[in-house]
């Protein structure tokens, strides 16, 4: 497996700080080339995720260690960035949440016990499943992505070796081949990057899609602390004219930067 092979570096240990820092830059340079190869398969997989979410559909992520968590990190940034609900993008982990911190063992060789989370969450028929596995072999992915695909829910997979035993049980895959790691075998680095960097364009194309951004404007994000109420303040201004004080006292009346601009707007016709 291409994810496992040896690193292009050896005698790391001898190596000067500037050195290491250096190798590792060097080799996340190359991340981005290997995600822009699979835009067709992003795109084609997000084509079908947007009819089923417009009809109520959700998004579920599955994966085990740092590609389960990073699952969870993208599935839990969509509700502060977009303001949909927490559980429209769901992301799950081998072994559940205490996973997130702390690796608990041989939580992701359970090739039934995905679906038996999924059923958790009443897993429907608008639904989509993305399994995430970096090596592109992970028991508790793969059986997740057969039974959803064998009952026939949508299925996708990010994974980072071609051929894989996930891209084989997903209808929709996406294989972004990164190469051997700096540290060889650490996957949570090229690869669990590009991972990061697929879900970032699923998620923020889908919300755009849903109608979730305005111009360029995260207009729905919930205002949950000072910066970002500064930031609706000055979103307000910026699309209304209106002075500091003003675009504050809107934002305040109406609680999103959406309302507001769409109360103002209504206001001066």
């Amino acid at each position: 497996m291409i994810t496992e092979s040896s690193s292009h570096y050896e005698n790391l240990e001898k190596m000067s700080i500037e050195e290491i820092l250096r190798g590792i830059n060097q080799e996340d340079k190359t991340v981005a080339h290997s995600v822009e190869k699979v835009i067709p398969q992003i795109e084609s997989l997000v084509n079908q995720i947007v009819p089923r979410m417009k009809a109520g559909g959700r998004i579920f992520y599955i994966g085990a260690g740092t590609s389960g968590r990073l699952g969870v990190v993208d599935a839990s940034e969509c509700p502060p960035t977009f303001g949909v609900p927490f559980d429209l993008v769901v992301g799950i982990i081998a072994g559940g949440d205490i996973a997130i911190r702390r690796a608990v063992e041989n939580a992701e060789d359970d090739a039934d016990q995905a679906w038996k989370d999924l059923e958790e969450y009443n897993f429907g028929e608008n639904d989509t499943l993305i399994g995430i596995a970096a090596s592109g072999r992970t028991p508790y992915v793969i059986g997740g992505l057969q039974e959803a695909r064998k009952r026939g829910f949508l299925t996708g997979s990010i994974s980072c070796n071609p051929n894989s035993a996930v891209s084989e049980a997903a209808e929709y895959p996406i294989e972004a081949v990164t190469g051997p790691e700096f540290v060889t075998g650490s996957t949570r680095m090229k690869a669990g990057t590009s991972q990061k960097l697929i879900l970032n364009m699923i998620s923020t194309s889908v919300m755009i899609q849903l109608g979730r951004v305005r111009g360029n404007k995260m207009v729905d994000m919930q205002l949950s602390n000072h910066k970002l109420v500064n930031r609706g303040i000055g979103m307000i201004m910026g699309e209304t004219g209106v002075a500091f004080s003003e675009a504050e006292a809107l934002l305040k009346e109406y609680g999103s930067v959406r309302k507001a601009v769409d109360a103002y707007s209504v206001s001066v016709k």
